[in-house]
């Protein structure tokens, strides 16, 4: 399932990802730091949510950060469906 998501306190607008069973696919920010996002999105691929959990939540203005934060609501999302 595709999301999308305003991050809070970082320069992108907007972040989309998409969550098959609990494995994260296409993770895209759209604004901010072009390189170091799309180095991010790109190392987080295939990854599962607990994966990314672990290690990328660690500060709340961070990219990163946002992006656990938004994938773990996701996926508790999908598990109340």
């Amino acid at each position: 399932m595709k999301y999308e998501v305003t991050p809070q306190g970082v320069c992108p607008a907007r972040l989309e990802f998409e969550l098959d069973g609990n494995v994260v696919h296409n993770v895209q920010f759209l604004g901010g730091c072009n390189g170091n996002l799309q180095a991010v999105s790109r190392l987080v691929e295939g990854l599962t949510v607990d994966q990314i959990k672990s290690h990328c939540g660690f500060k709340d203005t961070s990219c990163s950060d946002q992006l656990a934060r938004a994938i773990v609501a996701a996926a508790e999302q999908e598990q109340q469906k």
